[in-house]
């Protein structure tokens, strides 16, 4: 497969994610009763929370804006001495390795509400193959060579 190909197959993941959480997370935001969603509070009764509003906000941040922030550090590479602090590949540009941390907190997210909920969902069944999928794209030799130092 062609360098640019797997790139934006890696950018269109990360865009699906985001946006996804995003939506997600606002919703649970505005509504953190889980009204809009149709899901009873009583979910949460294994929980540490009594509303959906703290897993909203780690929702919209964590898989919500932070894939979608990478997308263009994926694109530009920009140098930033803070992310850089984090990257535990220093022969990677920082942007690729957040990509990866993004997958495994995808994974860390549903594993904990598999946890939470006491059930499985399709859903978790999906974002976690998502997440496999996620990291495999980000190991494809041609992504990886793009974006090594």
């Amino acid at each position: 497969m062609k360098t640019k190909t797997t790139q934006n197959i890696l950018l269109f993941l990360l865009a699906f994610l985001g946006l996804g959480a995003i939506g997600g997370g606002a919703v649970l935001i505005i509504s953190p009763m889980g009204a809009l969603l149709g899901m009873p509070v009583s979910m949460l009764e294994r929980s540490p929370f009594n509303s959906f509003l703290i897993p909203g906000i780690i929702l919209f941040t964590m898989l919500g804006l932070a894939p979608c922030l990478l997308i263009p550090a994926l694109l530009k590479k920009p140098a930033c001495k803070l992310a850089e602090k984090l990257n535990c590949f220093p022969d990677m540009h920082w942007s690729w390795t957040y990509s990866v941390y993004v997958a495994f907190a995808l994974i860390i997210w549903i594993q904990f509400q598999m946890v939470f909920l006491q059930t499985v969902h399709w859903l978790h069944t999906f974002y976690m193959l998502f997440a496999v999928g996620l990291i495999y794209v980000a190991l494809l030799p041609q992504v990886r060579n793009l974006y090594k130092r």
